[in-house]
């Protein structure tokens, strides 16, 4: 296993993990099409080719010895509620097939994303989370972060918005 920096032509790995995580997390609580429709967007090749061509983002990707893609996390400028783009930046994502879990690639990802929070000068490091993903709060909460704002994430076109607390942990 190994934990890198993605690069373009990585889009693929990205979505593929990205579409994995999101079903393996949400599947059994939001309106099935809206959840394909919702993954087609916003976890496609050329969603992941965007953040790849952005200097402001940085992603990193955990592969398997063979180079199969297991994890991965991004880090994008603060776009949330509650947060300031000027002096945080956001988590955006972090997954980890379940299969792998327990291996302490979550804490690796992570731990990527801080020491670059930390290298930009962010005073905060934000992130969303959905309010019933009890793990992730978990995982969260014993690496600093408390709650600053909720607000309604709105991704399934209004038929199924959820609500996601709003995360802060100053640098």
């Amino acid at each position: 296993m190994k934990l890198r920096r993605a690069v373009p032509g990585d889009e693929g790995k990205l979505a593929l993990v990205g579409s994995a995580s999101f079903l393996e997390s949400f599947a059994n609580d939001h309106d099935g099409d809206a959840v394909v429709k919702f993954v087609d967007e916003t976890h496609s090749t050329a969603y992941y080719a965007k953040i790849l061509a952005d200097p402001a983002c940085r992603t990193w990707l955990v592969e398997e010895a063979v180079g199969a893609p297991v994890g991965y996390a991004v880090l994008q400028p603060a776009n949330l509620p509650e947060t300031d783009a000027a002096t945080d930046v956001e988590l955006k994502r972090i997954y980890v097939l379940s299969k792998w879990h327990g291996g302490g690639w979550g804490a690796k990802l992570y731990q990527a994303i801080e020491d670059e929070a930390r290298a930009r000068g962010a005073k905060r490091l934000v992130l969303s989370v959905y309010v019933h993903n009890h793990n992730a709060q978990k995982f969260y909460a014993k690496r600093g972060f408390g709650q600053i704002g909720r607000w309604e994430f709105a991704g399934f076109e209004q038929t199924d918005a959820s609500e996601d607390f709003i995360y802060a942990k100053p640098l």
